[in-house]
């Protein structure tokens, strides 16, 4: 059975989000607010995308841009879906994109324990990188201040 892929729109965000709920390895905040997508998508068009069987949504992924590096979000495939391609062909669209704006290389943040996470981005030639330690910062909450 085919599946189309197309770019997501914020008609899309319900079934999404909702994907993404109950996608295990998937953490969602603030920042996937419906306004929280609906800006990525303004700042990131043709960069997003979806996956259907019709009607059911499949698969959906995004995937931004800095000017110099890639960063792909919230892959997620529908368990009635899985192991049929379709997690992949949502990367390899994303990295076409990726392509066709210049951009070479492309990062991914997964969750040190999510084993399932990291062989599946193994078997996409993504390589985990030791040497790197990400450090976040919420902005709308002050810093803490040392006496």
């Amino acid at each position: 059975m085919s599946y189309a892929i197309q770019p997501m729109t914020i008609e899309d965000y319900d079934e999404v989000y909702a994907l993404w709920q109950s996608s295990e390895g998937i953490g969602l905040s603030a920042a996937d607010s419906r306004a929280g997508i609906a800006r990525f998508l303004e700042r990131n068009p043709g960069l997003a995308f979806v996956a259907r069987r019709s009607p059911d949504l499949a698969g959906a992924v995004m995937v931004g841009e800095d000017g110099r590096r890639g960063y792909l979000y919230h892959l997620a495939v529908s368990p009635s879906h899985r192991r049929q391609g379709i997690g992949r062909s949502l990367v390899e669209t994303c990295m076409a994109a990726l392509r066709q704006r210049g951009i070479q290389k492309c990062h991914i943040f997964v969750y040190g324990a999510n084993q399932a996470g990291l062989a599946f981005w193994d078997q996409l030639a993504f390589q985990l990188r030791p040497d790197l330690v990400i450090m976040s910062r919420d902005i709308i909450v002050p810093p803490k201040t040392f006496i």
